[in-house]
């Protein structure tokens, strides 16, 4: 018997690895095996925050929505079955449109990889019907991740729901390294969880200090969970993996790019009960966690620093123009987080920032993050890269050509020089 046209027993073997209750209970069934094959399956086809992936999964579920991709079912077919689920319809041109970026990615033997990697560094497949399971990731809609992986402790993983986020800048000063340490050591006295990006600066002080107190601290990743990155963090990503959880939504073996560290800024945010800009520059990547966690309804504050530091025109900025809070101590940012936990969305935020910070649309960024400066790669490898259809990555190297960014020799496309 054949799951996806491989054989049942090598599935129920991979599946049985990375779930959940592996340790207490290797043995699953076959719908169960199905299931976190398949969930694992869309995390290598699908990018992160695919909205049409999304709604695929939640409305026919991830095995009957990867077996119509595997099965290569006719678009009309796809539009039936989700009529007959209730779900909302799909549009049958976007539709077509994530068929054609997927298919270059439905590679068996990559999502079993994937599977080995998994297992030989103890990292698990969490599904959202885990006990596990962030909850407030669900407030993303169509665009909250089909699974995660995870390596760590099943406590720290069940704290994010009562979890700040604490985020800025790479370049930090110390002033901020020293808020961000206060901070961080501040809630994990009070028993509070801490989340970050592990990135270095802010992040990475953040998840220092909560360590160095004792506490719970998980950290997401924008590649999967058995290549730490940076690589200068390796040993706090290590000591966060055994006594905390660093978690991403990409499967073991993928690399970060920036369109992925943009959307691993959403999970940061809305795992958080709310989220505090520690330290930023006026485009600094932290804005767009602020974005998001603005859009899904979260506590937003902001530090403010000298008003003649550019490294807090970031945060100056959300607290002029974006009412965030102006939090200063431990205990301001446990009021945030307590009496604003009904606040409303604002969508306008989101796209003020967003635009700010990232001038180009998502479709460039991907393919962007998909060239080598070194490695001429052809249009077919950087779709796949991309996850874009091949003729929409066409369309766009054609653009990035024009802008000078990509250039097309004999072997493929590579990264402009400079």
């Amino acid at each position: 018997m054949t799951i996806f046209g491989l054989d049942s027993s090598q599935v129920l073997r991979l599946a049985a690895a990375v779930a959940v209750d592996a340790d207490a209970d290797p043995g699953i069934d076959e719908a169960t095996a199905a299931e976190i094959f398949a969930r694992a399956s869309w995390t290598s086809i699908a990018e992160p925050g695919d909205s049409i992936a999304g709604a695929l999964v939640s409305s026919l579920g991830a095995v009957q929505a990867l077996t119509s991709l595997v099965d290569t079912w006719p678009i009309d077919r796809v539009v039936a079955a989700l009529a007959d689920a209730g779900a909302d319809s799909i549009a049958a041109r976007d539709l077509a449109l994530a068929f054609d970026r997927w298919r270059p990615r439905l590679v068996s033997s990559a999502v079993i990889t994937a599977f080995r990697q998994a297992a030989r560094v103890s990292a698990r497949l969490i599904r959202p019907t885990d006990a596990i399971w962030p909850r407030g990731v669900d407030d993303l809609g169509v665009h909250a991740p089909i699974a995660l992986w995870v390596r760590g402790i099943d406590a720290a993983l069940c704290s994010l729901g009562s979890s700040i986020a604490l985020v800025g800048a790479r370049a930090a000063t110390g002033y901020g390294e020293h808020m961000a340490m206060e901070f961080g050591a501040g809630l994990s006295d009070r028993g509070v969880s801490v989340v970050s990006g592990a990135a270095y600066g802010i992040d990475g002080m953040v998840h220092r200090a909560a360590l160095a107190s004792g506490g719970l601290t998980v950290a997401f990743l924008a590649g999967g969970v058995d290549r730490f990155y940076p690589s200068g963090h390796d040993a706090l990503l290590g000591r966060i993996a055994t006594v905390g959880a660093v978690v991403s939504e990409l499967p073991c073996g993928s690399p970060p790019t920036k369109w992925r560290f943009l959307q691993r800024n959403r999970l940061i945010a809305a795992s958080s009960v709310a989220t505090i800009v520690v330290e930023a520059g006026h485009r600094s990547g932290s804005l767009n966690t602020a974005a998001h966690a603005a859009a899904v309804g979260r506590p937003l504050g902001a530090v403010p620093g000298p008003v003649t530091s550019p490294s807090s025109a970031g945060c100056h900025r959300l607290i002029r123009e974006f009412d965030a809070a102006c939090v200063t101590s431990v205990d301001e940012i446990l009021e945030l987080a307590s009496g604003l936990a009904g606040a409303v969305p604002h969508a306008e935020l989101d796209l003020g920032l967003q635009a700010e910070s990232d001038r180009r649309s998502p479709e460039q960024v991907r393919v962007i993050d998909a060239l080598s400066v070194r490695a001429a790669r052809t249009t077919t490898d950087i779709a796949r890269r991309a996850g874009l259809a091949t003729s929409a990555t066409e369309g766009v190297l054609g653009l990035l050509a024009l802008d000078g960014i990509a250039v097309e020799g004999e072997a493929g496309w590579k990264k402009a020089k400079g």
